[in-house]
C-alpha cells in the first residue's frame, strides 16, 4: 500500500472507473468487450480491448507507457474509442508517448478521460504525434478532472499533420476540481483542403496557472482552421493565452476566437495572437475578450431566485458547456 491506495488492479480499474464518471464518462464503455479501450494507471496497462481495423499497442516504460495507436484505411469505427490515464495516489509522475495514425479515408473518435483525484504532488505529461491520412476525420475530446488540492501538474504537447481533405476536430476540458498547473502546446499542420478545429474550455481557481499554445500552420491551398478557448479564472488563478496562425497556401483560412472571464480581483489573465500570412491569398483573423461576468446578466438570474453564487456558476456552465 502506498499513499493509502491498495496495488490491487481490479481496485485500481474500479477506481479509476468511478474517475471516469465524474468527468462525465461512462465506465460501463471501459468493460464493454464490444467497445474499444485503453485504461492506463501510473505505468501499468489494467485493460486493453482493440477491435478489428484498430490496432493498440502499449509499452511501459519506468515513469509511464509508449502508445501506439492505429486505424487501418477505410475503417470507420461506429462507436468512440474510451481511453483512461490516471494516477491514484497523491504523488507520481506519469508520462505518455503517444502515436496514432488514421489511415487514409478512416474514421475514429476517441474519449479520454484524465482522472488524478487525489493528486497533491502528481505530474502528467503527454507527448503526441498525430497523423490524419487523406480524407480521414479524427475527433479527440480529452476531459480532465484533478481533484481539489491543486497539487496537479499537467504537461501535453501533440504535434498533429493533417493530410489532403482529412479532419481532425480536438476539445480539451478541465473545468472540474482544482487546475493545478497547466501547459498544453498543440500545433497542427494541414495540407491541402484540410480542415481543423481546436476548442480548449478551463475553469481555474485558487492559484492554478493555465499557459495554452495553440498554432495552426496552414500549409496546403484550401487549408482552413480554428482555434477556440474559453477560460474563467477566480480567486487568484492566472491564465495566458496565445494563438498562432500561419497562413501559407493559397486560400488558406485560419480564426483565432479567445474569451477570458475573471471573477475575483486578482485573477489574471492574457491572450497573444500571432498571425503570419505567408502567401497574400491568405486570410487569418482574430479575436479576443477579456473581461468579468455581465453584472446586469447576474442581477437577472438572481431576480428569478438564484443566489450569487448559483448566479455565477450558472454563467460559468455555459460558458463552458
Amino acid at each position: 500500500m502506498r499513499d493509502g491506495v491498495e496495488r490491487d488492479p481490479s481496485r485500481e480499474f474500479a477506481a479509476l472507473a468511478e474517475a471516469v464518471e465524474r468527468t462525465g464518462g461512462s465506465a460501463a464503455a471501459l468493460r464493454n468487450p464490444r467497445i474499444a479501450s485503453l485504461v492506463v494507471h501510473q505505468n501499468r496497462v489494467l485493460g486493453l480491448n482493440a477491435l478489428p481495423g484498430l490496432t493498440m499497442d502499449a509499452e511501459p516504460l519506468p515513469d509511464g507507457i509508449r502508445a501506439h495507436v492505429e486505424v487501418a484505411p477505410g475503417t470507420v469505427l461506429p462507436d468512440p474509442v474510451h481511453l483512461c490515464f490516471g494516477v491514484l495516489p497523491k504523488e507520481g509522475v506519469q508520462r505518455i508517448l503517444a502515436t496514432f495514425r488514421i489511415g487514409e479515408g478512416a474514421s475514429a473518435q476517441f474519449w479520454a478521460h484524465c482522472a488524478f483525484p487525489n493528486a497533491e504532488r502528481v505530474q502528467h505529461l503527454m507527448e503526441a504525434s498525430i497523423e490524419v491520412g487523406g480524407g480521414a476525420r479524427m475527433a479527440y475530446t480529452e476531459v480532465h478532472y484533478h481533484g481539489p488540492y491543486g497539487g496537479t501538474e499537467v504537461l501535453p504537447k501533440a504535434v498533429i499533420r493533417v493530410h489532403k481533405g482529412g479532419q481532425y476536430v480536438s476539445e480539451f476540458k478541465l473545468v472540474q476540481g482544482r487546475v493545478g498547473l497547466l501547459s498544453l502546446d498543440y500545433v497542427v499542420h494541414l495540407g491541402e483542403g484540410a480542415v481543423a478545429e481546436l476548442v480548449a474550455k478551463v475553469h481555474g481557481k485558487g492559484e492554478d496557472r493555465i499557459f495554452l499554445r495553440e498554432a495552426l500552420h496552414l500549409e496546403g491551398p484550401y487549408a482552413r482552421g480554428l482555434v477556440k478557448s474559453r477560460i474563467v479564472l477566480q480567486d487568484r488563478a492566472q491564465a495566458e493565452f496565445t494563438g498562432e496562425a500561419v497562413g501559407i497556401g493559397p486560400y488558406s483560412r485560419g480564426h483565432i476566437d479567445c474569451t477570458e472571464i475573471l471573477w475575483g480581483a486578482e485573477a489574471r489573465a492574457s491572450a497573444v495572437p500571432k498571425l503570419l500570412v505567408v502567401d497574400e491569398r491568405a486570410k487569418l483573423t482574430h479575436e479576443a475578450a477579456i473581461g468579468s461576468i455581465d453584472r446586469k446578466e447576474l442581477e437577472t438570474l438572481m431576480a428569478r431566485g438564484l443566489t450569487e453564487e448559483e448566479a455565477v456558476a450558472t454563467v460559468v456552465r455555459g460558458l463552458l458547456r
